[in-house]
């Protein structure tokens, strides 16, 4: 392996590191995915808390901010894209990730407008339905993840030989990834970049509240687990709110009685509004090994030189 940093991914995004920063909701807005493609990786603006509006904004601040590539990770979960879709090709996005749904229905109009296509994707089945779709490349998420997370609870070590045995397109690498020496370990089972969103979200930039990054940074192991797994599966920081859906869901909890309490804006209550008790945190199991909040620049910077000081000791 050569610590050079150019390759599939360096090219395809045209950045100078294989470092690509999660587009995460309530977390990633301009000011986030601006400073960490200045700093030479590809920031993503995280679509999936923003109302098309509110979107147009961020990426037009988000372009006024940088000349480097930049992009919307867009998650298909939620009802009716199309306009979120719209905006993006109107305002020529250079990159779209779209996650939690079939890449098939919208990767050929984003490809169609020039728009470089990755899907995120939890097991080799779906990556491979991803490659037929005609993405550029696939993000293989495991379990370990903050967010929404896939069903077959696959973990990174098993989950990114398997994808990069399964397509020929560039395997980006996600879930657990918070420092130098597990992005080198993702390389070594056979991705070409990493997808990283709990150090991120512990950045200055970063939009979420800063009780919010407080909190993550105070994450120890075991602190955080899947759940709402009925509805669609989350990893959250243990609070009031996971302890309110454990207790429902030992009772048997029916999905209707879990979107009860789940109601709306849960998210934003906990991670925007810094409601640390009653709001839904979202976060990765690497929130463990974090424990400042720093510039994203640096970031990016101490990332990559763990990477390439990790080859030096392994002498590859």
């Amino acid at each position: 392996m050569n610590p050079r940093t150019t390759n599939r991914i360096t090219e395809l995004f045209r950045i100078t590191y294989p470092i690509i920063q999660a587009g995460m909701v309530w977390t990633s807005g301009w000011r986030l995915a601006s400073a960490v493609s200045n700093a030479g990786a590809l920031g993503l603006i995280g679509a999936g808390s923003m109302y098309p509006e509110v979107l147009k904004e961020h990426i037009r601040k988000c372009r006024a901010a940088t000349s480097r590539p930049f992009g919307v990770n867009l998650p298909l979960l939620y009802p009716e894209p199309e306009a979120h879709i719209r905006i993006i090709i109107d305002e020529k996005v250079p990159v779209v990730f779209t996650s939690a749904g079939n890449p098939k229905i919208w990767t050929g109009l984003l490809k169609d407008a020039g728009i470089t296509v990755a899907h995120v994707v939890s097991s080799s089945k779906f990556a491979l339905k991803a490659q037929e779709a005609g993405c550029d490349a696939v993000v293989a998420e495991g379990f370990e993840a903050g967010g929404h997370n896939g069903r077959e609870e696959t973990t990174s070590m098993v989950l990114v030989p398997l994808v990069a045995s399964a397509v020929q397109i560039p395997v980006i690498a996600a879930g657990g990834i918070a420092t130098g020496q597990q992005m080198l370990a993702a390389f070594a089972l056979g991705a070409e970049g990493v997808q990283v969103g709990s150090r991120f979200a512990a950045s200055e930039e970063a939009s979420c509240h800063p009780d919010f990054k407080k909190k993550v940074i105070d994450t120890g192991e075991g602190d955080t687990e899947l759940s709402l797994k009925q509805l669609a599966p989350v990893r959250l920081l243990k609070n009031n709110f996971y302890q309110q859906v454990k207790t429902l869901e030992h009772k048997g909890a029916t999905p209707q009685q879990l979107a009860a309490l789940l109601g709306r804006g849960r998210a934003k209550r906990g991670m925007f509004e810094g409601d640390l008790e009653n709001g839904e945190l979202e976060i990765g199991q690497a929130a463990a090994s974090i424990r400042s909040i720093r510039p994203a620049a640096e970031i990016v910077a101490e990332l990559w030189a763990d990477f390439k000081a990790g080859l030096a000791r392994l002498h590859l």
